[in-house]
């Protein structure tokens, strides 16, 4: 039972807690912990009701804050720590060669102008798909509380669209082979040919 609860949902819950952390690596602790409570939780769950995916996002929502608020406490004391000589991060080199850098820092972007309730509520009823009475189960809110602040996130993210805040991010264009093959990545392609022998 708790195995195929698993398989469901947990795909749903990972891109319910990507999308609230633009991190792939935090994402996968939310889905952990998510499944440990829903497990510790389980004596306590009708799943005759419909289903569990509502709650599974509500518990994905609440270990999310947890996690910030730990990391928050965690940033705390390293900035009350002695401070040690920089060491380069080789992830920073490796995350700029990610081809959707661009839409990812629009997506940071846009909802950083958004407060934390009205990114959890467009997180949950625009990407994962809920309608309001699941997001609002999920949340423990009524559901005028989720219909406003979407309306409110919606407002914002038009206005930024509108100002020129945010701007979708210009598309490099491919090369253009003639005859031959090209050869090398978008910045930097050769059109190879080759010769033909008699």
């Amino acid at each position: 039972m708790f195995r195929e609860l698993f398989d469901e949902h947990a795909r749903s819950v990972y891109n319910h807690a990507f999308r609230l952390t633009s991190n792939w690596s935090t994402a996968e602790d939310v889905v952990s912990l998510t499944f440990l409570e829903a497990w510790r939780l389980r004596e306590r769950v009708d799943a005759g009701t419909g289903s569990l995916r509502p709650w599974l996002l509500g518990i994905a929502t609440n270990v999310t804050r947890n996690l910030r608020r730990t990391a928050r406490r965690h940033e705390v004391k390293l900035a009350q720590a002695p401070r040690e000589e920089a060491v380069p991060d080789f992830a920073e080199e490796v995350s700029g060669r990610i081809d959707d850098r661009e839409r990812l820092a629009l997506v940071r972007t846009a909802l950083a102008a958004l407060r934390k309730p009205e990114r959890e509520v467009l997180a949950l009823c625009v990407w994962s798909g809920l309608d309001y009475a699941e997001a609002a189960s999920a949340l423990d809110v009524p559901i005028g509380t989720v219909r406003s602040r979407l309306s409110r996130a919606r407002k914002k993210l038009a206005k930024l669209v509108a100002a020129g805040t945010i701007r979708p991010p210009e598309r490099k264009r491919e090369p253009q082979s003639r005859q031959g093959q090209v050869i090398g990545d978008r910045d930097s392609a050769v059109l190879f040919t080759q010769e033909k022998t008699r």
